[in-house]
């Protein structure tokens, strides 16, 4: 009886402790456990999504361990252009049906979902998404496994975050929890994922964030490992020592060099975007259609040059170890490149990280081969400049210089070269920022007018709702009714649910004090709702920006 009782009471507590976690959301040693168990599930949903890419390559090309290239060499031509054009259409599909836009959703919407969605992204398209960018990579297409798997752990998190109804701060919390694991799973690099999730997802270093996304982090790895064990992706046949102050000088040099190349590789890809959109719209083909055009047509650049069929982890091997000569690993860029940008924009899916890995590894050995040719006596090896190149690609492409760099060093596990991957990566994200939005994602966002890069000064204007600093009619300091009406005969009005941005426009354009709030009725006519002015829009935006430099600095 004694026994069944302690049952109950048990329950009973269980119970109350998950009532008060749903209604007034997790303390920090709660939060810290949420951490733990989201971490170990967005770490087990990146191994099974790296499975599930390495099983779909077994089955269509025969190949273990992601060794596409040597099976795709030995393949007839009409094999090689069936497979990816088919997993395009599969991928066509998937999107035409469960997404409104026919778009693959990746990193740059987790950014926006931390920025502007209180921590949360849009679930049925992300699984979908999943989905798609899984047939993409296991059927040959030319992108990365990355961002979908970080996006898929966003899911997992939103899922969290809705459940125990977190609010904005710890929604963006959970998700950095998942980001942090998924790439740590997907990398075997517990410090990277962490830094990862703060400096391009979150983009703040809060302190009080840092304890659960490090837990989250080590959980991911720890799947990884219990599956593969504690490995480097990359191995370095030797480990080379710079001669500092010679060599310095040309790392920067590379630096500039991969910037370009960084920039070349993003704006390809825009470029490849708007071009297949121009297209669809012009010929008035189904929006499904276009992944199976792209496959096709990466299928036929692989007949080629098959390097560029899938994630490309065994070219950036082959890079490393020095075993590709000058004129390869140019032509192997290039390719690639073009790849990249007919995959990502006949929107296959995939992200666009492994592919910066793999150019920017080609574009050092590149350069090392010709650096350590002319002054082959003050030189060491051009497989680290291969590495430094690998480092200064990804990040000027992510924006993310510091977990970029960590991300090299643990995943090829050589700490010697420090020096010379931070030089090349400083330089190359210093000159890349100088021609796009600081990275393709936050570029990719301000291509849909989604404007993050300039700080929560420009996207809390997109989020802050009019309707949280209007004042009804008859309240306090409001114009009365006569004034209302005047106000949106003159035009000088504005929809209960837009944003201030449009309405500070507004203010600096007319010149008024007060706009008259609107909003259409049962009948579709237009009435005013209540009134904003200028003073309440700004004090609004102004608590806007404490709340987040609070949440930043706390």
């Amino acid at each position: 009886m004694s026994n069944d009782l302690s049952r109950l009471k048990l329950f009973r507590l269980a119970g109350l402790a998950w009532r008060r976690l749903r209604h007034h959301g997790p303390d920090e040693a709660q939060f810290w456990v949420i951490a733990f168990f989201l971490g170990t599930a967005a770490g087990a949903a990146a191994l099974l999504f790296r499975l599930g890419v390495g099983q779909l390559e077994k089955l269509l090309y025969d190949a273990e361990g992601h060794a596409v290239l040597a099976r795709a060499a030995e393949m007839p031509w009409w094999l090689l252009i069936a497979i990816p054009a088919t997993g395009g259409l599969i991928v066509g599909l998937i999107l035409h049906w469960f997404t409104p836009d026919g778009r693959v959703r990746a990193v740059a919407d987790v950014i926006e979902g931390s920025a502007l969605g209180r921590g949360r992204v849009e679930m049925r398209e992300g699984l979908a998404s999943a989905l798609a960018s899984m047939i993409t990579l296991g059927s040959g297409g030319s992108a990365g496994r990355e961002g979908p798997v970080v996006h898929l752990a966003a899911v997992i998190s939103t899922r969290v975050a809705d459940r125990i109804r977190a609010n904005g701060v710890t929604g963006r919390d959970l998700l950095g929890c998942a980001v942090a694991a998924a790439v740590s799973a997907s990398f075997n690099a517990p410090i990277a994922g962490a830094i990862f999730a703060m400096e391009v997802v979150l983009r703040h270093y809060a302190l009080h964030a840092f304890a659960p996304i490090a837990i989250a982090s080590i959980m991911g790895t720890l799947v990884n490992r219990l599956a593969f064990g504690d490995v480097a992706e990359f191995t370095l046949p030797v480990r080379n020592m710079v001669a500092f102050y010679w060599e310095i000088p040309a790392y920067l040099i590379l630096g500039l060099v991969c910037g370009l190349v960084a920039v070349a590789l993003m704006r390809a890809v825009f470029w490849s975007e708007d071009a297949a959109s121009a297209l669809q719209a012009r010929t008035h083909a189904p929006r499904w259609l276009r992944p199976a055009v792209a496959g096709a047509m990466v299928g036929a650049l692989a007949i080629f040059a098959p390097h560029v069929i899938g994630i490309g982890y065994e070219v950036t091997t082959m890079a490393l170890t020095g075993r590709i000569g000058l004129t390869e690993a140019i032509l192997i860029a290039l390719a690639k490149t073009l790849a990249v940008a007919i995959t990502l924009g006949g929107r296959m899916g995939g992200g666009v990280f492994s592919p910066a890995l793999v150019v920017g590894s080609l574009t050092g050995l590149a350069f090392g081969l010709i650096a350590t040719g002319l002054i082959p006596a003050y030189s060491g090896s051009a497989t680290t400049y291969a590495l430094a190149g690998m480092g200064a690609v990804a990040a000027a492409v992510l924006g993310a210089p510091v977990s970029t760099t960590l991300i090299v060093f643990e995943l090829t596990g050589d700490w010697q070269t420090a020096i010379a991957v931070m030089a090349a990566v400083s330089t190359a994200s210093a000159l890349a920022s100088r021609f796009v939005k600081r990275s393709f994602f936050l570029t990719q966002l301000a291509r849909r007018d989604v404007r993050i890069a300039q700080g929560p000064q420009e996207y809390l204007l997109q989020l802050v709702s009019v309707s949280t600093a209007m004042r009804k009619p008859g309240a306090g300091g409001a114009p009365d009714e006569a004034a209302l009406a005047a106000l949106l005969e003159e035009g000088r009005s504005i929809g209960v649910d837009s944003r201030l941005k449009p309405a500070l426009r507004l203010f600096e354009r007319s010149g008024a004090s007060h706009l008259a709030v609107t909003q259409r009725n049962a009948e579709g006519r237009v009435q005013v709702v209540g009134s904003l002015s200028h003073v309440d829009a700004l004090k609004a935006f102004n608590q806007a920006l404490a709340a987040t430099a609070a949440e930043e600095h706390s």
